[in-house]
């Protein structure tokens, strides 16, 4: 299938932005590195001449620091796609820093980035924020990121982006390869957990590309 669709992904600018689990280790000072996750296996099986891949995903972001550095970390790069993921430190805040981030404002502030990427013309990618109960502790965050989950979905529809169901994803999958395969702290994926995210956001640039 992927094969048979490269022809029409020709010459694309691919940016892959989020917090650790996008940044996964790439070098910030190449700007072309990609890391070590996801970003770096789209990246493999979209192998075409001509794309052009970026890799703006930084460690701990919030949605409100993504927005801050909006401009330069994505309108300036000139995108023709754009997938995000962004989330989880909203809710992770909360629980080791006693920081909340307001459902109302993590929806306003997505909302923003998403109604620039499409004012730029680019293609919108929405990735979910997801967390398996794996330390127990996890399992209380559902209180907080269930409704950040809901606000990127009604985010993804409002601008007519394409979405990528990660949490429901990831907990279909642990069924079968277990919670720690995927992700060892719940939260930033094992190399199987970064694949099946890269599966899944390939048929999302397909269906949009398509």
């Amino acid at each position: 299938m992927f094969a048979g669709m490269r022809s029409k992904l020709c010459s694309m600018r691919i940016l892959f932005q989020g917090d650790s689990i996008t940044d996964c280790g790439r070098n910030r000072s190449d700007p072309s590195s990609l890391g070590d996750g996801y970003a770096a296996i789209v990246a493999q099986k979209l192998d075409v001449d001509g794309h052009e891949f970026f890799n703006r995903g930084i460690s701990g972001n919030r949605a409100y620091d993504l927005e801050s550095r909006w401009e330069e970390d994505c309108i300036a790069l000139k995108p023709d796609l754009v997938a995000i993921l962004i989330g989880i430190n909203d809710t992770w805040r909360r629980y080791d820093s006693n920081v909340a981030s307001p459902i109302a404002d993590f929806e306003a502030s997505l909302e923003r980035i998403s109604a620039s990427v499409r004012r730029s013309g680019a293609k919108l990618i929405l990735l979910e924020p997801f967390v398996l109960p794996t330390p127990k502790d996890r399992v209380k965050w559902r209180d907080d990121l269930d409704p950040k989950i809901h606000a990127v979905r009604r985010v993804a529809w409002l601008h007519a982006a394409a979405l990528v169901p990660l949490d429901g994803i990831f907990a279909a999958a642990a069924c079968k390869d277990g919670l720690e395969s995927l992700a060892p702290d719940g939260v930033h994926p094992s190399q199987l957990g970064h694949s099946l995210i890269a599966e899944h956001l390939t048929k999302a640039i397909f269906s949009l590309v398509g």
